[in-house]
């Protein structure tokens, strides 16, 4: 009796088509063009899978550029978020008074430097 044949094709990992895609760009900046096809005879992948890789990759990053345009931040940088569940607003709150107190420092500091400077600016 013959085995069945999985309906399902191959899957690759995230380091598999990091690698692939990695290729391809690399192929591209040398050559112009063709990363696709020489990458899919050298690792076996079709063109039209390495193809939507490559177009996924470009789009989820045009997403997060754009997710983070509107919320006011610079694309790539991630933003720690506080959990209200892990230690409500008491732990909030305390964070916040901390921020507070470091932020009151580092300006009695700059007063500091920023007199130090005009001091000097008046020697001249």
């Amino acid at each position: 009796m013959a085995s069945k044949k999985s309906k399902k094709g191959k899957r690759y990992t995230d380091a598999e088509k990091q690698k692939i895609v990695d290729f391809v760009n690399a192929y591209n900046a040398k050559n112009g063009r063709g990363g696709a096809t020489n990458a899919s005879k050298k690792f076996g992948v079709s063109q039209l899978t390495v193809g939507s890789w490559l177009k996924k990759g470009k789009t989820t990053a045009k997403k997060k550029a754009k997710k983070a345009a509107k919320r006011g931040r610079p694309a790539g940088r991630k933003v720690k978020a506080v959990v209200a569940a892990s230690g409500g607003r008491t732990k909030i709150l305390a964070a916040l008074g901390k921020a507070d107190k470091l932020i009151a420092a580092k300006r009695k500091e700059l007063d500091a430097l920023e007199a130090k400077f005009e001091k000097l600016k008046a020697s001249l």
